[in-house]
């Protein structure tokens, strides 16, 4: 498995493991952290994407 298809894994633990952002603080925005965490995670997940992608069409 090539070092940046690794990076895809951050997001996948990062959501599945619904502990660690089950709160209700701290609120951005007035959204509770439990609402704003997940969909922090929309832009990052695209740029590893993007980033395994690009990395894995260069060999």
């Amino acid at each position: 498995m090539k070092i940046f298809n690794v990076l895809l894994l951050a997001p996948f633990i990062g959501l599945l493991w619904v502990p660690f952002y089950n709160f209700q603080g701290p609120a951005l925005f007035g959204f509770p952290f439990f609402y704003w965490y997940q969909f922090a995670w929309v832009p990052v997940t695209s740029v590893l994407i993007w980033l395994a992608w690009k990395k894995g069409a260069q060999s």
